[in-house]
């Protein structure tokens, strides 16, 4: 229920730091231990919060020519979780993100875009039960010699990606907006030749 949401929220969030790809850009490796792929919602008009425990990204990225940056983030779906037994163990099942079938979401951005100062897009596509759209994560960036944390934050609808099926599908128990929140440590690695 909420745990869809957070799987957007994952997926996004992983996707500014996770920028493989052109010519001049750095890679990046990210630090899955000082960063973070969250999520929240409200269940039942009580707000919940998540995160995925188990995520990967590749990523490269100059912000003085950000178009040319690249990323990839893979959430493990199954990985979710809210503290809550009951939602966690509903997560994964059919309803939610039937993880036997679809064991990953994917947020790849194709390109990002500085929107001044420490401000930028990281704009691409998040596939999730198999569903891709288009997604725009807006993120700032702060960067300390090698070393560098983006943070951000989208607002998605879970259904648009068939997240809540059958009586979970309105948004009677579970609301149907999602919040996205990442927080991604990231340490330079090498310049791409």
């Amino acid at each position: 229920m909420i745990a869809a949401r957070l799987a957007f929220a994952a997926a996004l969030a992983a996707a500014p730091l996770a920028v493989p790809a052109c010519a001049q850009a750095a890679a990046w490796t990210v630090d899955v231990a000082k960063s973070r792929i969250g999520f929240s919602g409200i269940q039942v008009g009580a707000p919940f919060q998540g995160r995925f425990k188990r995520f990967s990204a590749q990523i490269t990225f100059d912000p003085a020519a950000p178009e040319t940056g690249h990323a990839v983030v893979d959430i493990d779906l199954a990985s979710a979780e809210t503290g809550d037994p009951q939602r966690d163990t509903s997560l994964p099942q059919a309803e939610w993100f039937d993880v036997k079938a679809t064991p990953q979401a994917r947020f790849e951005a194709t390109r990002f875009v500085a929107k001044g100062g420490d401000a930028y897009e990281a704009v691409g596509s998040l596939t999730i039960r198999g569903i891709r759209r288009d997604a725009v994560l807006p993120f700032r960036l702060t960067r300390t010699g090698a070393t560098a944390r983006a943070v951000g934050h989208l607002d998605l609808v879970r259904t648009q990606f068939g997240v809540g099926q059958g009586p979970w599908a309105s948004g009677q128990w579970v609301a149907l907006e999602v919040g996205v929140d990442i927080d991604l440590a990231a340490t330079e690695t090498a310049p791409k030749p």
